[in-house]
């Protein structure tokens, strides 16, 4: 009896020894988001980060500030980034497979899948929808209904699965300056590097989802650590 009670007391402290290294405080090389540029009045945030340019894996982190401070709520997670790694600060153009650094609001989310429970403003995702990314196009960089609007050359398909099944528009080149890029986002990895885009797992994806709220000002803050952290 005494063997047993010994081995469940054994087994509980090391369940709770687990449950503690599991936890976000456990991660000592999070970032502080008062430390990172762009963060505005977001009261969460979506850090992406890379120890340098060339790398298709990231860590991300996500934040919620509460009585003046902040808290990790996810992370540090795995994610995949552009094939060629974070653009430089103003550097991502039209197809170069380069993720944009910097700091940008996240405007709505969108999925092949059923809206998963989020309180973001939201966008089925059907067989008529693409994203126009042709810079000549007068719809640049606009999410387009075929059925209501012409696209330019070769659109970006919208009902694509799995990448699709659900995600999140990131509000990059919102002026939709011709040829800095188009059609970013976060949303379910497929196992590879993006073309510009940010992926982690779809249960990850539907966790931030339902954490996000439009009233907390989200934002996404990512590329190389050296460039988004202030001096």
């Amino acid at each position: 009896m005494l063997r047993v009670l010994g081995l469940a007391i054994l087994t509980s402290a090391l369940l709770t020894l687990a449950a503690v290294s599991a936890t976000p405080e456990s991660d000592p090389q999070a970032p502080a988001p008062s430390q990172l540029k762009g963060v505005g009045d977001a009261t969460q945030l979506i850090e992406v980060t890379a120890p340098g340019y060339g790398t298709t894996y990231a860590t991300l982190r996500a934040w919620r500030r509460q009585d003046g401070r902040w808290q990790r709520v996810f992370g540090p997670w795995q994610a995949r980034i552009g094939n060629t790694g974070f653009a430089a600060p103003g550097r991502k153009r039209e197809g170069d497979g380069h993720t944009p650094s910097g700091a940008f609001p996240l405007t709505f989310a969108f999925g092949v899948a059923a809206n998963p429970g989020t309180s973001l403003r939201w966008r089925h995702a059907g067989r008529q929808d693409v994203w126009d990314d042709d810079p000549s196009s007068p719809r640049y960089n606009l999410w387009t209904d075929l059925r209501r609007h012409s696209a330019g050359a070769d659109p970006e398909p919208m009902h694509d699965v799995p990448a699709y099944l659900d995600g999140v528009v990131i509000g990059y080149n919102r002026a939709r300056r011709p040829g800095l890029g188009s059609a970013i986002f976060l949303h379910v990895n497929i196992g590879q590097a993006t073309t510009g885009c940010v992926t982690v797992s779809r249960p990850r994806v539907i966790e931030l989802l339902r954490w996000l709220k439009p009233g907390q000002h989200p934002r996404i803050v990512m590329g190389p650590v050296t460039a988004v952290r202030k001096s």
